[in-house]
């Protein structure tokens, strides 16, 4: 058998992007960031609530006395 020579850069399975909060480029180790900054700054982002989706309330039907469909439950 024969040995390939061995490479001193890893194989890279994604394609590089640049880190979603700096624009910088992304490192494989911090992926999608470009370092461990960025990481936490991304997580406490989330845990902060600024990436909440904005919902709308639906109203309870139950509670107004009326039906879905608008007629009379009776």
């Amino acid at each position: 058998m024969t040995q390939k020579p061995k490479s001193d850069k890893p194989v890279r399975l994604r394609p590089r992007r640049p880190c979603p909060v700096c624009g910088s480029p992304s490192q494989q180790k911090y992926h999608p960031f470009c370092s461990a900054r960025c990481a936490d700054i991304d997580l406490h982002r989330w845990l902060g609530g600024q990436y909440a989706i904005p919902a709308v309330d639906v109203p309870d039907f139950a509670d107004a006395g009326e039906s879905n469909d608008g007629r009379d439950e009776t």
